[in-house]
């Protein structure tokens, strides 16, 4: 069965657009707000997954990061409809663990950039710390899954690290910061 038959309905040209479950919101409204911002950082992922070929590990890590991404905006579309669970969080953890354990330790900040790969993963970091922002603003007035939000300030854990094994791979290197640079 389709889940799609007519792309364009009219129904939004009078700035609102509907839920999930039928309910019509503003479409500033700080739900819709969420999952544009997630909508965003899926697809900045699957930017990054085609800038990385070659690391099927990364790959196939990537490919479920996207599909809870749409899970998460599929709970934020049905409201009170939860999918996120701590394992999803307990998960991402252990990537982060396993990732980091080659990385040397951290001395300096790193700056986004490195590869292209590496510039993809760091983008889409700082585009799901904006997701975060604003799931939890949506959650000041509106009931969320906690395990949604803890899901997604590990994820951008995970993009950071993944952003700093993507620019060392093939003998390449971090870019740090250098403080009181004279231009």
């Amino acid at each position: 069965m389709p889940r799609l038959t007519k792309i364009y309905t009219r129904t939004g040209d009078h700035g609102t657009t509907g839920l999930a479950n039928g309910k019509r919101v503003d479409k500033d409204h700080p739900r819709i707000q969420a999952l544009g911002d997630l909508d965003e950082l899926n697809s900045l992922i699957g930017v990054l997954r085609s800038a990385c070929p070659e690391s099927a590990s990364l790959d196939a890590q990537l490919a479920i990061i996207q599909h809870r991404l749409f899970d998460l905006g599929g709970e934020l579309a049905i409201p009170d409809q939860t999918l996120a669970t701590d394992q999803w969080a307990i998960t991402l953890e252990h990537w982060i663990d396993t990732l980091n354990a080659d990385l040397p330790h951290l001395k300096e900040f790193i700056l986004p950039a490195g590869t292209q790969a590496a510039a993809h993963c760091h983008h889409a970091r700082s585009v799901c710390r904006r997701a975060e922002r604003s799931v939890w603003q949506l959650s000041r007035n509106e009931p969320v899954n906690p395990h949604s939000l803890r899901y997604l300030n590990r994820l951008s854990d995970v993009l950071f690290v993944m952003a700093r094994v993507l620019a060392r791979q093939d003998g390449a290197h971090e870019v740090t910061w250098q403080p009181d640079m004279t231009g």
